[in-house]
């Protein structure tokens, strides 16, 4: 990890002041995969290109984060940083690069084919609209997971929908175990929806 991330960052470093004004406010309409928020416009377009970078990531984890970007930078007319940003971030020299339509607008599927991706992030966007029992899950995460003030964030949220994305966007700094823990949570709240998941 942290390929796509870097690929990101010198992206938006790469863009001139007025340039990074117009690509924030591109990112505010752009079309989202389902699942997932768009960043708040106050928090938006006030930050700079590193700060942004962090949020990219936070809001929509490395791999999306660098498709939206590039889609972002099309739109733009960018099309070589684009093409650079793309090249930079893909895992391999064998990466097609993605069109906007794609990327705006995947199969539902395509995360779930995807190897080697934990349960919670396969899952994310039932978890988020599913969960019942949070406070049953923040409990459990709490003091191993979360922080106080991680627990508090969640919890300021007004519906579970929120607070689930909320906990979603602790999510791309846990390692493997956290993530098992938050399933082992989800597990112990609500066995029956993990169940139905584990099934689709």
């Amino acid at each position: 990890m942290g390929l796509a991330r870097d690929a990101i960052l010198e992206a938006l470093e790469n863009l001139t002041a007025e340039e990074l004004k117009k690509f924030k406010l591109k990112l505010l309409s752009v079309p989202l995969r389902d699942g997932f928020g768009r960043i708040p416009r106050g928090t938006l377009l006030a930050m700079d290109a590193i700060d942004l970078t962090d949020k990219m990531v936070s809001f929509y984890l490395e791999e999306y984060g660098a498709e939206l970007t590039a889609l972002v930078l099309r739109d733009m007319g960018m099309q070589e940083s684009a093409e650079r940003l793309q090249q930079a971030s893909s895992k391999g020299p064998g990466a097609m690069p993605v069109a906007p339509a794609a990327a705006a607008r995947p199969a539902p599927l395509q995360m779930a084919a995807k190897p080697g991706l934990h349960f919670v992030d396969r899952h994310r966007a039932a978890l988020i609209t599913r969960v019942t029992d949070v406070a049953g899950v923040l409990d459990a995460l709490y003091g191993l997971v979360l922080n106080e003030e991680q627990y508090q964030a969640v919890q300021a949220e007004s519906t579970n929908a929120l607070k689930m994305r909320k906990l979603f966007s602790f999510t791309p700094a846990w390692n493997q175990a956290c993530k098992d823990l938050f399933l082992q949570a989800l597990r112990d709240t609500q066995p029956y929806l993990v169940a139905d998941l584990e099934q689709s």
